[in-house]
């Protein structure tokens, strides 16, 4: 079975699907700063309702981002620790591509970049964007949009669907990305896809420095 766990914002998910991609538990949730507390026990908990063991886990899927940088380091943290303990393959997965996955009639896909920013992935254009929140074109404000439920609220986007499935297309693509080549991560380099540099740096240093 595969282990996922998407956390790039506001709104988290995991999901436990067979080794094809199909799904056998999925649980979402909206929270606040505290929630990456219960990404364990909810995810033990899906396990269970799947009559699963995490023992039988084959492969763990984690969303990379971008979107918010605690929630990223706390669902990476988490991955590695399960797929290095039971040795098998760790992939990740850019979140905003999931969450598009997850809602096939939505426009575009938007996590919080900062006060007034968002990052913003709109479907057929393969990079997101960094965009203030004064600078979203009509269609993102008019149409169907992935958003968390606090940013779609700040936003005022009349048709944003949070993403608390969003997990479960974190491991239907990892499903795919083994079944094509039967790889994985490195469990070593891999790292959240921040885009951009934590609040009050300006610069990088001289030197490379993880953030994880």
């Amino acid at each position: 079975m595969i282990v996922a766990i998407e956390s790039a914002s506001t709104d988290t998910s995991v999901a436990i699907t067979a080794d094809d991609g199909e799904p056998l538990a999925v649980d979402g949730w909206s929270g606040g700063p505290g929630q990456g507390r219960e990404i364990m026990p909810r995810l033990l908990a899906a396990i269970e309702r799947a009559g699963r063991r995490l023992g039988e886990t084959t492969a763990v899927a984690v969303g990379i981002g971008p979107g918010s940088f605690t929630g990223l380091r706390v669902g990476m943290s988490l991955a590695k620790g399960i797929a290095f303990g039971l040795e098998v393959p760790i992939i990740g997965i850019p979140s905003l591509v999931a969450w598009l996955a997850a809602e096939p009639d939505a426009r575009a896909a938007l996590a919080r970049a900062g006060a007034h920013e968002a990052f913003v992935l709109v479907r057929g254009i393969p990079d997101p964007a960094v965009v203030h929140e004064d600078g979203l074109p009509d269609a993102v404000r008019g149409e169907p949009v992935v958003a968390p439920a606090e940013l779609a609220a700040a936003l005022a986007l009349a048709e944003g669907r949070p993403p608390l499935r969003a997990a479960a297309s974190v491991a239907a693509l990892a499903a795919e990305r083994l079944a094509a080549d039967g790889s994985g991560d490195d469990l070593r380099t891999l790292e959240p896809a921040y885009l951009r540099m934590p609040r009050g740096i300006r610069e990088l240093p001289a030197e490379t420095v993880k953030w994880l």
